[in-house]
């Protein structure tokens, strides 16, 4: 009630508050007060519901023009436009078109992709920074111009991830984006090569030491059990065991599956290989390298 009070004061002598398009405005003299902001999303059955929760957009963009000029052939009253006035409007929208720049074009549409990427992940924020400061750097470089751009976008989130050493997988941002294998591997491969140096990078391989406490946690295996996992990598490591080459799931998930024995928790070979994504043959072979070693 105080901020409806405040509003009248400022209006105009017969204020009619009301919510547009996000903000408050008074209809009758059309001064534009605060912004509103739309919490938690609520179902709506009927044409009054679906009108008065309708949520609202952000104000303005962090890149490009903050002004549109549509070309619409109604007004903002929703009133049907005359002859001269469509005519006008629509010469103003294709000059107004015509002065945005083909780099803010692309990151209008790839933004929201990488956002929907970094929410199905449920990746940090800074992740999200270095994949959008990869991404940009190689739309400034005109990279992405006859390349796929959902291909750019899925590269440059799996070299953040890559770059700040998180366990995920090639083929996870494959199923998510829905993008063939091929044409990230493309993409990447370019990142790799012209932009990462640039932005002074560096891409890191994942390694099977990051990958054992996400199968530990998967497999519910207390974290001793883990740890001890980590110590029978390193100690194999030392004895000339190359992990170079080879699947880091094979040797995290051996590894593991030794700690496991020693432990109370009955994981068989197969429980272990499902998880870690790997056959059982390869199970058995990185078994056979570590122990070897070990001895």
């Amino acid at each position: 009630m105080n901020n409806k009070i405040q509003h009248e004061k400022k209006c105009c002598d017969n204020p009619h508050i009301d919510i547009q398009d996000g903000y408050n405005v008074c209809l009758n003299c059309g001064v534009v007060f605060d912004v509103t902001y739309s919490n938690q999303e609520r179902r709506a059955f009927t044409r009054d519901e679906i009108i008065n929760r309708k949520r609202t957009e952000p104000c303005w963009r962090k890149f490009g023009t903050r002004t549109i000029i549509p070309s619409d052939r109604k007004d903002s009253k929703g009133n049907l436009l005359g002859p001269e006035k469509k005519r006008f409007y629509s010469r103003l929208s294709k000059i107004h078109s015509s002065l945005i720049t083909g780099i803010e074009r692309n990151l209008w549409v790839a933004q929201p992709m990488m956002k929907l990427l970094i929410s199905k992940l449920n990746l940090p924020k800074y992740v999200y920074k270095t994949a959008w400061k990869i991404y940009v750097t190689a739309a400034k470089k005109k990279m992405t111009m006859g390349r796929s751009v959902e291909g750019f976008i899925a590269a440059a989130l799996y070299v953040a991830i890559r770059v700040h050493d998180i366990p995920i997988f090639l083929d996870e941002i494959n199923d998510i984006s829905m993008i063939p294998k091929r044409v990230i591997f493309k993409s990447l491969g370019l990142l790799i090569r012209k932009v990462l140096p640039e932005l002074d990078i560096k891409y890191k391989p994942i390694k099977p030491k990051e990958l054992i406490y996400r199968f530990g946690s998967e497999l519910n295996i207390p974290l001793s059990a883990q740890q001890k996992a980590e110590k029978i990598l390193e100690k194999s490591s030392k004895a000339g065991v190359s992990f170079n080459g080879k699947d880091p799931k094979g040797f995290a998930a051996s590894a593991l599956y030794i700690a496991i024995k020693s432990t109370q928790h009955k994981k068989t070979q197969a429980d272990v290989s499902d998880i870690a994504n790997i056959t059982d043959v390869t199970l058995r072979s990185r078994l056979k390298d570590i122990k070897e070693s070990i001895s």
